[in-house]
């Protein structure tokens, strides 16, 4: 199948309880967890125990229906908005957030969240932190200036991009043009989260082949220095999972703040 024939994320969507049960679940056969969920929770974990990523305002921007990295966020801000691209994935989340019968179950990542955190009681009380931390989810528009438009949202402390825009991006110039527009959405002085799958050009999400641009490390470098940033940490993975879904090379996590 050729590329022209992949289906564009923000066009076509896909099937977010699909997407979430191949590359998020633990199922043995699956075999993501240590890059999907591993990997970037001990990173975030890491990142947030320094004390510096926290205030009042995240936005999270996110593929799918994630949520798994917000369970700890949600200890460092007091209300999170959450930005997605799809009504299927609005629905799944809330599904999630409202604890609702058939709702993709979370409990395999609550052993990253213990050990991520001083108090690991926490963990007892994390689904209602997170339920009255995420104050709306609203569905944005990545061809309009503002993302949310006709709605505005306040300047945000922290801003995350979890596995976003290499799958709303054809190419450079896009991902470029994206990427300021989602930045636009922090205060001067806030800090970036960024998440990301390198060297991919395709994602399997059940029968569909999803389009997914393909860039490396020093490309997300270039452009985040270029637009202003002073990258705080970088860390990046190789892959370990072994299955043909996907071809992404290794995993990469960024913190950054604006200079």
């Amino acid at each position: 199948m050729d590329s022209s024939s992949h289906k564009f994320y923000p066009e076509h969507g896909f099937d977010s309880r699909e997407h979430l049960e191949t590359y998020f679940s633990n199922k043995q056969e699956m075999g993501f967890g240590d890059d999907s969920i591993k990997f970037p929770m001990e990173c975030l974990g890491r990142a947030f125990s320094e004390g510096h990523i926290k205030g009042g305002l995240l936005i999270d921007i996110s593929i799918g229906s994630l949520v798994h990295h917000l369970y700890t966020a949600s200890g460092y801000f007091k209300q999170i908005l959450v930005l997605k691209c799809s009504e299927q994935c609005i629905m799944e989340l809330n599904r999630c957030i409202n604890k609702h019968t058939g709702a993709f179950d979370w409990s395999h990542i609550m052993p990253y969240i213990k050990c991520t955190e001083e108090d690991s009681d926490q963990c007892q009380d994390k689904d209602k932190t997170l339920k009255t931390a995420i104050t709306k989810v609203i569905k944005f528009d990545i061809d309009k200036e503002n993302l949310t438009d006709p709605e505005v949202l306040p300047p945000a402390d922290c801003v995350i991009i979890g596995m976003m825009f290499e799958f709303i991006s054809k190419d450079q110039d896009d991902y470029i043009k994206n990427f300021r527009k989602c930045v636009k959405l922090l205060k001067p002085e806030g800090y970036l989260i960024y998440c990301g799958i390198l060297n991919t050009t395709y994602m399997m999400v059940g029968q569909d082949k999803v389009h997914v641009f393909r860039y490396d490390e020093n490309f997300v470098r270039k452009v985040l220095t270029e637009e202003g940033f002073v990258i705080d940490h970088c860390a990046v993975q190789k892959r370990t999972a072994v299955s043909d879904h996907i071809d992404y090379e290794t995993v990469i996590f960024i913190t950054a703040h604006r200079e």
